[in-house]
């Protein structure tokens, strides 16, 4: 079986940060990533399509708003990883 391995941050020097950052800043970024490259293909597709310029541009338009939206948890939640990095670096 696998043995459960806990951090003893007592005994962490003060001003680094901690070690699982890492594990959780990297899924953030992934999901962020995804979200970026479904827009962009989206996007394309819409450019490609043989709708009219002004249908074309509401639809590039209401999908630049639902990727903000799609984005937001995300940077939210690296920018809570920032803020606690720097915390621990001053």
């Amino acid at each position: 079986m696998f043995k459960r391995v806990t951090l003893d941050r007592s005994q962490q020097p003060s001003g680094t940060y901690l070690p699982e950052i890492p594990l959780l800043l990297q899924p953030r970024l992934k999901a962020l990533a995804k979200v970026d490259i479904e827009f962009q293909k989206d996007r394309e597709i819409i450019l490609k399509s043989t709708f009219d310029e002004p249908l074309k541009q509401r639809a590039i338009a209401t999908l630049a708003k639902r990727h903000q939206e799609r984005r937001a948890p995300y940077l939210r939640g690296i920018g809570k990883l920032e803020r606690h990095i720097q915390k621990k670096a001053a």
